[in-house]
């Protein structure tokens, strides 16, 4: 077989070649191209290596001996007596690439006109029904459902991204944008791992992550960029939860009879009922007695910031 090498290629990442595979495609008599390797042939020619375009592996097979093939995995698949070097090596995530490709090519002229019309404001409910399947796929303990659920999740986060890449100069930022500013976030918050804060426990790295963050944000209080939106009684353990941190008060905790989370469960259920029996709304009322714990732990954080 004239092919003497097999150079596979990443189609996400065409214009990076490991070590390997430069010296492979710079020492071979030729360098021949399958269909899925086009955009690696066409970074090469601009360096001003030789690349021939083949349709497929009998038009390889008939090339001048000790060619170098390039071709995607897919393409190499069960090609066999051909020595293969990995040419360039995708890094965990490479596939997030396809991501962004498939929702630029859905926004772009000739894409998808529904998705080319989506805004922010049209999104926001799909990013709150995506992430409740999400949540109910995580409590099912189901890693089907949460492969899928959370893909949906991160098909969100893209969507929000390209829409504000199309935005005015004062409002426009990219899916890199928000990577970035996540990696710089992670390594701020993680002195303990990044840096020499030397080593914590969880309890040390709950407060070191509270003290970064308050320096961050200048926030005063607690309840500052705790989302309102959000169910009740998860706003009202976050609020607790870090005015505890801050040690700030916190509601004096009721009498607890449940023996565990199930049985606190069906007495968690037995309020709502009763509640509705007596035409009260458990959700609305409890969602007053958070929003008054917040305005107290506002109160108080600003009386012990104010000396």
């Amino acid at each position: 077989m004239p092919v003497a090498l097999l150079l596979t290629v990443s189609p996400r990442l065409p214009g990076l070649l490991a070590a390997a595979g430069w010296r492979a495609v710079t020492s071979a008599p030729a360098v021949l191209a399958l269909p899925g390797a086009s955009a690696s042939a066409a970074a090469l020619r601009a360096e001003g290596i030789a690349v021939t375009d083949v349709p497929d592996r009998a038009a390889a097979a008939a090339a001048a001996p000790g060619a170098v093939l390039l071709a995607t995995a897919e393409e190499a698949e069960g090609w066999e007596g051909v020595p293969r070097v990995a040419g360039a090596p995708e890094p965990p995530g490479a596939r997030l690439l396809d991501v962004v490709a498939v929702m630029d090519r859905l926004r772009s002229p000739g894409g998808c006109p529904w998705d080319a019309e989506q805004t922010h404001a049209s999104l926001r409910g799909y990013l709150l029904e995506e992430a409740h399947e999400a949540y109910d796929a995580i409590v099912d303990d189901d890693p089907v459902a949460m492969r899928e659920e959370l893909g949906d999740v991160l098909l969100q986060v893209a969507f929000h991204a390209r829409v504000a890449a199309e935005a005015g100069p004062d409002r426009r930022f990219d899916v890199d944008d928000l990577a970035g500013d996540l990696v710089d976030k992670l390594v701020r918050r993680h002195p303990h791992v990044f840096s020499d804060a030397g080593p914590r426990d969880v309890a040390a790295v709950e407060r070191g992550w509270d003290e970064i963050k308050r320096t961050e944000k200048q926030r005063r209080s607690p309840t500052e960029g705790v989302s309102r939106s959000q169910p009740a009684s998860s706003w009202g353990a976050a609020l607790a939860g870090r005015a505890a941190r801050a040690g700030l008060p916190t509601p004096p905790a009721a009498e607890l009879t449940a023996v565990d989370p199930a049985e606190l469960g069906e007495q968690l259920l037995g309020l709502v009922v009763a509640a509705r029996q007596r035409g009260w709304d458990a959700e609305d009322v409890l969602r007053t007695a958070v929003r008054r714990y917040a305005d107290e732990l506002d109160a108080a954080a600003h009386a012990r910031a104010d000396g």
